[in-house]
């Protein structure tokens, strides 16, 4: 309740103390965020309509965002991998921005809307890349769709692991619940309190200690800015963010056995999700997986980030190459 109350006194704070000058930079702040937005495409696939954006050339890598996500947050986690030359597809789920939510939103339609991208795209394979929420679906594709997936990259996945039955597979920080209901229902909410209360948001949506943020270095500190701002606007989201609370809530081990595709699973300790656990166990089952855990960082790996960057880009850089190796060669 007192985070509930934070957040909500946030904006009448903001009103209060600062007027026409509030509502002015909120709105020059929501109308560069719709702009931003904007700027990615919409296929039409026999799934549905998939928005997304792309940047570089080269082999394919699918990325799959977390909550609070779009093809914006995408590109923020993995955008960078064009650099290393890789043609980098970026896509927003099921409720995200210009991708509707359909009657079947689970991760195993969403996984067949992956392909369906991937079909409209002529991609017939591609390395895949899932973070946080994402990872589920990431997951689903590639056991429903086997012959499509070369490499499976799981960053701080939200997956099953054997817990308790008095648990479920991830836990929330204690504000996370309040801060859903409360700045997360309106634009607005959500602006005043990323700018009152930024350190309630890094701890409630990503899941990261504000102590551990403030220590990094500036670009790790910028970094975490710039997630907390790309969840504006949150009313283009809200759909995305409902289905994937559900759906985080009653995980199901997958036939983890039979995921063929050579896998990297990376977690942190102090995640406040509590992904460490279900990210080694994911790995433990998925025939030769390699698992990497830090011991701090949270659920954005702060302070690893160039660190978490070449390890993905070497075990992509491997995959590649093994696939395009013939097998005379081997």
């Amino acid at each position: 309740m007192i985070a509930r109350a934070a957040v909500v006194s946030a904006a009448v704070i903001l009103l209060a103390t600062a007027g026409g000058a509030v509502a002015l930079s909120y709105r020059n702040d929501l109308g560069a965020a719709r702009q931003r937005t904007a700027a990615a495409h919409v296929l039409a696939t026999r799934c549905g309509p998939v928005q997304y954006a792309e940047v570089g050339s080269g082999p394919a890598l699918l990325v799959v965002h977390g909550a609070g996500g779009g093809f914006d947050q995408a590109l923020e986690v993995a955008g960078g991998f064009a650099r290393h030359g890789w043609r980098v597809i970026a896509v927003s789920r099921f409720g995200y921005l210009g991708t509707p939510l359909p009657q079947d939103a689970s991760p195993e339609a969403q996984a067949d809307a992956h392909a369906c991208a991937l079909d409209a795209l002529d991609i017939p394979r591609t390395a895949v890349l899932g973070a946080s929420a994402g990872a589920p679906s990431a997951m689903q594709l590639a056991l429903r769709h086997r012959d499509r997936v070369s490499a499976l990259v799981l960053l701080v996945p939200a997956a099953y692991w054997p817990h308790p039955a008095s648990e479920q597979s991830l836990r929330s920080p204690a504000a996370t619940n309040a801060v859903f209901n409360s700045a997360l229902t309106s634009d607005f909410g959500y602006w005043a309190a990323s700018r009152v209360a930024p350190g309630l948001l890094i701890r409630a949506l990503l899941a990261t200690l504000p102590e551990v943020v403030a220590a990094a270095p500036v670009p790790e500190r910028e970094r975490v800015a710039r997630m907390i701002d790309h969840i504006l606007p949150v009313s283009a989201r809200r759909a995305g963010l409902l289905n994937d609370a559900h759906v985080v809530a009653t995980l199901p081990r997958y036939d983890l056995e039979s995921i063929q595709a050579p896998t990297l699973v990376v977690s942190a300790s102090d995640d406040l999700f509590g992904t460490l656990e279900p990210a080694r166990y994911t790995a433990a089952h998925i025939p030769g997986a390699r698992f990497v855990g830090f011991e701090r960082g949270g659920h954005l790996l702060v302070g690893h980030q160039d660190e978490v960057d070449a390890l993905v880009a070497g075990f992509l850089a491997r995959t590649q190459a093994a696939a395009d190796t013939p097998a005379r060669a081997r």
